[in-house]
């Protein structure tokens, strides 16, 4: 059985909308630290702007969480992130498979999470122009 604090936290990532985002102090510590392919900083006013980012840039975020690898302290949240973009190849869904490493201080909050996924593949190869480089790329090292 998992600890409340970890379903909490899978709780809020997939029910998480613009209207919810303000609610990750509830989750996060003041000053957890956050590293993505893209950011690195401390602060949950800073994490909380990385989502309304999203929000703004996409159509229909969602997280889908697949699993909970780790102890009560200290693990790997798996999920995948759906969403619509215009700027992405096809009019269809995309997703992004995903792992964090996420560690909870001893009140159960999150201090330090890690994003790890594949910009290459899961982004870049998507968008039209820089897509087909890259899948030409690959083509060519195989």
């Amino acid at each position: 059985m998992r600890a409340a604090h970890i379903d909490r936290l899978i709780s809020f990532y997939e029910t998480m909308s613009p209207e919810t985002v303000a609610n990750l102090t509830d989750v996060y510590t003041a000053d957890a630290y956050f590293k993505d392919p893209f950011n690195e900083f401390n602060g949950v006013d800073k994490i909380e702007e990385i989502f309304r980012h999203m929000y703004r840039r996409m159509q229909d975020p969602r997280f889908v969480i697949q699993g909970w690898l780790g102890t009560d302290h200290d693990g790997f949240v798996v999920w995948d992130m759906h969403f619509r973009s215009r700027f992405m190849r096809g009019d269809g869904e995309q997703t992004i498979h995903g792992v964090s490493h996420i560690r909870f201080d001893a009140s159960g909050k999150v201090s330090y999470h890690r994003d790890y996924w594949d910009t290459g593949e899961e982004l870049y190869a998507k968008l039209p122009l820089l897509g087909w480089l890259i899948r030409r790329l690959r083509r060519a090292m195989a």
